[in-house]
């Protein structure tokens, strides 16, 4: 499991507990069944009215893949570049095939094929940089999904609290405390976990998926450099600290650092 979901789980829980046990004298009066089925089904139902029901059905493979740690390989994934450069300045083709078959990150065996392929580097160029656009574009959606699902959580919180407070004005007449105070809690409730599910659920699988599309850019960006400097037939060596410089550039955009304190991460 992802070692940062997991401890924002963990927390997560430890939260709810402490809110639980030290804020409420009674933790059950912060179970509300119908109050969560009028936030989880009418999210639901927005979810699926606008949305093809394809895009809605891999929410359950998004949760799991935020579940789970990826590491993306980067340095073996340049390594492997630099290498097959090597090879390709040596115009050995069958070793640069041989080599090719080794690689486990279809962009970099696409690019290089075509290389080999002799096919010209702006045509190259334009394939894969739409490869990276569609990418882009399908991990945009699939994260706009979860951040829509946290807008509608709280807005049917909301729906639940308009219900409790007019089924509040009908038995208002009749004096009775416990019917009162049943249709106050349910007035609260639903607010309650709408800005829960919102801020604890979706909008952090959101803001995951968008991370993890922007490390998967700055790697495919970084092979679309080298994969240009192959069909250059530039120096192995020159491709290898230009792009340990682009990384290294790229990290110092993405991370705050004290230029006088800092150290260059290692690349390989």
């Amino acid at each position: 499991m992802n070692p940062s979901t997991l401890i924002g789980i963990v927390a997560s829980i430890l939260l709810l507990g402490i809110v639980l046990i030290f804020s409420a004298e009674k933790p059950s009066l912060f179970v509300d069944l119908p109050g969560l089925g009028i936030v989880l089904v009418g999210t639901a139902a927005a979810t699926f009215i606008a949305y093809p029901l394809r895009e809605v059905m891999r929410i359950f493979g998004l949760i799991r893949s935020v579940m789970h740690y990826e590491k993306l390989q980067t340095d073996k994934d340049l390594e492997d570049l630099v290498e097959i450069s090597r090879i390709w300045m040596q115009s050995d083709i069958r070793a640069v095939e041989a080599a090719l078959e080794k690689v486990s990150n279809p962009f970099l065996r696409s690019g290089v094929q075509l290389v080999i392929d002799n096919v010209p580097e702006p045509d190259i160029l334009d394939l894969l940089q739409w490869r990276i656009a569609r990418m882009k574009a399908k991990e945009h959606a699939e994260a706009q999904l979860f951040r829509v699902m946290a807008g509608f959580a709280p807005a049917f919180g909301m729906v639940g609290t308009l219900v409790g407070l007019v089924n509040l004005l009908f038995v208002l007449g009749d004096g009775d405390i416990t019917v009162i105070g049943r249709q106050m809690a349910l007035a609260l409730m639903t607010t309650f976990y709408g800005v829960l599910l919102a801020n604890l659920i979706f909008k952090p699988i959101a803001v995951k998926l968008e991370r993890r599309t922007e490390q998967r850019l700055v790697l495919l960006n970084t092979i679309l450099q080298g994969i240009s400097m192959m069909s250059q037939k530039r120096s192995p060596a020159l491709m290898r600290e230009t792009l340990r410089a682009f990384v290294a550039d790229v990290r110092d955009e993405i991370r705050d650092t004290d230029p006088t304190t800092a150290r260059a991460e290692p690349t390989a």
